[in-house]
């Protein structure tokens, strides 16, 4: 089956299983009971530690193509550069690794929720909602995933926050060279999808000084946050804009400490605590979100345009991704028919990248929507991070025609 029909399966599984816990009043794949179990709580003592050593590691079922799973607990820095602990998962192919070791991709996931019980490695569907995986792996390709810092362990998590993704990201491969059986290497690439693709984009910014003893090959993002101006304020009438804009605002005001009463209307901050905790895995989450957010349609923020004032204008800026440096490769994906992450932003950030000597390769989807645009690049992308691990010339469309 293809892909999109692949993905509108497992939505609608997850819809009728989320259904039926409902109805039953029982928890789904276990989720709520293992968070209760311990695995994502730590000390401040045990978050004490190189970055990228292991707190702790458990393995995981499920994982496909005979390979082998582990959920990790790992270290990593906080924004104030206090020592915190990450968690996210490794997923290793079977067989024996060569001798210089299994090449690693990090998978930076597209949002998934801001509270702790909406991480990846909690979700019912954790292995299929990693694009490409089974390809990778059967590459070869150890492949690690991070929750991000504030899910799975606790919050708040800092919801696009570049520093504090790219971190994670570094950190989670540095994690996976420390999973003796996955016998990985210190050579990577880094893949992400909206969420994730800004945060792979700040793994690439970060990553010469912040892990200098890793190897990145090349950096790919598909319909990737570049513009957090423009997200915030072009898209601000549409839902998926005010889930964006609510989960953003919540999040900003409990990490920075800036008030909400001054941007957000009293009677809109209902929906916006609602949207802040609910997760989303299925098609039933997207429904629940869709209910949440429907009182924001007529009343929410009490500014005309949240992109000018100043302490939120301020922490967007910082957190827009910059240009590379030139010697890293760059693959962008964009779906036409994207309506969150617009074209022409993508298209933007690529002539930045062109304009600063980096040699990128761009892939138009044509009819291809946000939600799916990770699913629909995985073939292409995965392909372009094989070649970049395998040392082969990074193609460069600069030249060429820009996204559109």
């Amino acid at each position: 089956m293809g892909r999109r029909t692949a993905f509108l399966r497992l939505a609608f599984a997850g819809a009728c299983l989320a259904a039926v816990a409902l109805l039953a009043g029982c928890a789904v794949g276990g989720t709520d009971a293992h968070a209760r179990s311990g695995f994502y709580r730590y000390s401040d003592a045990e978050a004490m530690g190189a970055p990228g050593s292991i707190v702790r590691l458990e393995n995981m079922e499920g994982a496909p193509s005979n390979a082998n799973a582990y959920r990790i607990l790992y270290r990593s820095t906080g924004l104030r550069g206090e020592p915190i602990a990450v968690s996210g998962v490794v997923v290793v192919p079977g067989g024996a690794a060569p001798a210089a070791g299994r090449p690693v991709v990090a998978w930076a996931h597209p949002t998934t929720g801001i509270v702790p019980r909406c991480a990846p490695s909690l979700a019912l569907f954790m292995f299929d909602s990693m694009p490409g995986l089974r390809d990778m792996l059967a590459r070869g390709f150890v492949v690690v995933a991070t929750d991000y810092p504030g899910l799975g362990t606790r919050g708040p998590h800092p919801y696009l926050v570049g520093v504090s993704e790219g971190r994670a990201v570094l950190d989670a491969v540095r994690a996976a060279t420390r999973v003796q059986a996955a016998s990985a290497s210190h050579r990577f690439a880094v893949w992400g999808h909206s969420q994730g693709g800004q945060a792979a984009l700040f793994a690439g910014l970060l990553a010469r000084d912040y892990a200098p003893e890793l190897q990145l090959t090349g950096v790919a993002a598909t319909a990737p946050a570049t513009d957090l101006e423009t997200l915030l304020r072009d898209d601000f009438h549409s839902d998926g804009g005010r889930n964006l804009t609510a989960m953003t605002l919540w999040s900003w005001t409990r990490v920075f400490g800036i008030p909400l009463d001054a941007v957000v209307a009293p009677a809109a901050m209902p929906a916006v605590d609602a949207l802040a905790n609910e997760c989303i895995e299925s098609a039933y989450d997207m429904l629940e979100r869709s209910r949440s957010q429907a009182p924001l349609a007529t009343q929410f923020l009490r500014v005309n345009d949240l992109t000018k004032v100043d302490a939120w204008r301020s922490l967007l800026l910082q957190n827009i991704p910059g240009v590379l440096p030139h010697d890293i490769p760059v693959f962008l994906a964009q779906g036409d028919a994207d309506t969150l992450v617009r074209p022409q932003v993508t298209a933007a950030y690529k002539e930045k990248l062109c304009a600063a000597g980096s040699a990128v390769h761009a892939l138009n989807m044509p009819g291809v929507g946000h939600g799916f645009a990770g699913f629909e690049s995985a073939d292409a992308a995965v392909h372009w991070l094989a070649d970049r691990l395998a040392g082969q010339p990074a193609p460069n469309d600069c030249a060429k025609a820009a996204i559109r």
